[in-house]
């Protein structure tokens, strides 16, 4: 009898495992490649200024449900989402590309919604939409976008320059989106059991509205030019703050300590998360989808965020050694694990 093959569920590598195998054998030919795979966005070297471009594929049934997501949020978030990546490498995003699949449920009149989202997406942010393609789909509907950007070399910020004693910090506040996210959830529940209850969704405008339609950080690249600022690590928040400063810390080659009592989370989330008898600390961990920067700075660098409510520093770059790490409000130090969002989980 022949031996079995052995076969690796996807799931067992998760996303960013999956990448590093699938790519591990793949070499740089062009000289014009200046960063390829492994960062928020490749870098393409075009003479004065590097060209900088990031996809995101956003699925029905894994990235969004349209039970409860209108289609014209949907856009913008599949704009916003790529925006934010090119804004987390320090670069200016110009043009996007759209491309989706869609099955025979969709009328044109649902898809003039979608569109419109994106075209207010791309007011918003001065992009302009230059191409992409469309095809059909036997599961639902599928985006795919491209954003493409410009920086100059100088400029760019990338997750691998995280020096032992640099400043952990953060922009705006964490797990909201998460929290909007179950509250969404929970009155699918509730309609798809009770179709003729209304849906509960007092004071939770600010948590839904993270979810459904968040918004890039495009001002506070303007903020480190006009403060000489330029962070020595930079990335968006998409897959939760856990996992995200751990892809900081393995790619600049240093440990980390968190500070809980300085993660900021909003009174509305705060509440939010009690009443799903959640952690909000947990929620802002590993909650995902926040798409605020995530950045390391410089210790002399601190007293140019001093005032700004903008920016919370919760924590230290340490020796790899040391590991991740989070600094409870009790003094307890618990290792930091990637425990956010994962596409191929089971």
């Amino acid at each position: 009898m022949a031996d079995e093959i052995k076969t690796t569920p996807v799931s067992e590598l998760g996303e960013f495992g999956l990448i590093d195998r699938l790519t591990q054998n793949f070499a740089h030919v062009n000289s014009s490649t200046f960063k390829g795979v492994g960062d928020d966005a490749a870098v393409i070297d075009n003479g004065a200024k590097k060209t900088v471009i990031s996809t995101d594929l956003l699925v029905e049934g894994i990235h969004f449900d349209l039970m409860y997501t209108p289609l014209k949020h949907l856009g913008y978030k599949s704009v916003v989402v790529n925006v934010s990546d090119i804004y987390a490498m320090n670069a200016e995003p110009k043009q996007i590309t759209v491309s989706i699949a869609i099955s025979s449920r969709f009328t044109v009149e649902a898809l003039d919604e979608l569109y419109e989202g994106i075209r207010i997406a791309c007011k918003n942010y001065k992009l302009d939409l230059v191409g992409g393609d469309t095809t059909s789909s036997l599961s639902g509907l599928i985006i795919s976008v491209t954003a493409i950007g410009v920086a100059n070399e100088e400029d760019l910020i990338y997750r691998n320059g995280a020096k032992e004693g640099d400043l952990i910090c953060v922009t705006g506040d964490l797990g909201a989106a998460y929290l909007g996210l179950q509250i969404l959830e929970r009155e699918k529940r509730i309609y798809l059991e009770h179709p003729e209850v209304q849906p509960e969704l007092e004071n939770a405008d600010y948590l839904i509205g993270k979810q459904l339609k968040p918004e890039a950080r495009k001002e506070v690249l303007q903020f480190f030019k006009e403060m000489n600022l330029k962070p020595t690590a930079m990335m968006d928040l998409s897959d939760g703050l856990s996992s995200d400063i751990l892809h900081i810390c393995k790619q600049s080659g240093v440990g980390c300590e968190l500070n809980e009592a300085a993660i900021p989370v909003s009174e509305d989330a705060y509440q939010m998360a009690l009443q799903f008898n959640l952690d909000p600390i947990t929620c802002a961990l590993n909650g995902g989808e926040d798409y605020e920067l995530l950045f390391t700075i410089q210790p002399e660098d601190e007293t140019k965020l001093s005032g700004e409510e903008t920016f919370s520093i919760i924590g230290q770059i340490t020796k790899k050694e040391t590991g991740c790490a989070l600094i409870t409000r009790s003094g307890n130090r618990h290792l930091l694990q990637a425990q956010g969002w994962n596409h191929f989980k089971k």
